[in-house]
């Protein structure tokens, strides 16, 4: 995989375990390019960087369980080792400790991705309780441009409109993005 990883290449990916949404450790070394032995030896080299929460190890029933209902998981039936998940907060810190180019580029997606969701946060905050009309219009359009960036940061569009519409509590949010054929 060597191209920028994006949210939407990883949702297919994503697993319930133990109440948490996690990625498999080889799916991981897929995403940073290296070997699934390279993740779980900078897992045990570094324990202090993995509190709880933030990496998982499958119990034995849990493997059987992804093999038995899961076809991409049938490399896992004769393993020995049981697959560790990896959280999102788990993921950027594994990201942080890997040198692989692939991994500095998953980490900037991540980080990016996360900073985009915080300030989208801090304008649906600030438009509930701003009164001038100019500067909700600012905060809406930049809003707007958060969201197609987060969903889908390369939208093919030609002639055409795609329209975003969300319901907060406080107010109705609607962006429309138009692009035309170059």
């Amino acid at each position: 995989m060597n191209e920028i990883v994006k949210i939407e290449n990883l949702k297919d990916l994503i697993i319930e375990v133990q109440g948490l949404s996690v990625l498999l450790d080889s799916d991981v070394a897929s995403i940073y390019s290296v070997e699934t032995r390279d993740i779980n030896k900078a897992v045990s080299n570094n324990p202090d960087k993995f509190p709880v929460g933030y990496i998982v190890e499958l119990t034995k029933s849990e493997k059987i369980e992804l093999v038995e209902n899961f076809p991409r998981f049938n490399k896992l039936k004769h393993s020995t080792v049981n697959p560790k998940g990896f959280s999102e907060k788990g993921l950027y810190m594994l990201a942080t400790i890997l040198h692989s180019k692939q991994a500095m580029n998953a980490t900037f997606a991540i980080i990016e991705t996360f900073t985009k969701i915080r300030e989208l946060s801090r304008n649906v905050k600030e438009l509930s309780v701003i009164q001038d009309k100019a500067q909700q219009k600012s905060l809406m359009q930049r809003s707007g441009e958060l969201i197609t960036e987060i969903l889908d940061d390369d939208l093919q569009t030609s002639d055409a409109e795609t329209t975003i519409e969300l319901n907060f509590a406080v107010l109705k949010f609607k962006h429309t993005v138009k692009k035309k054929r170059t």
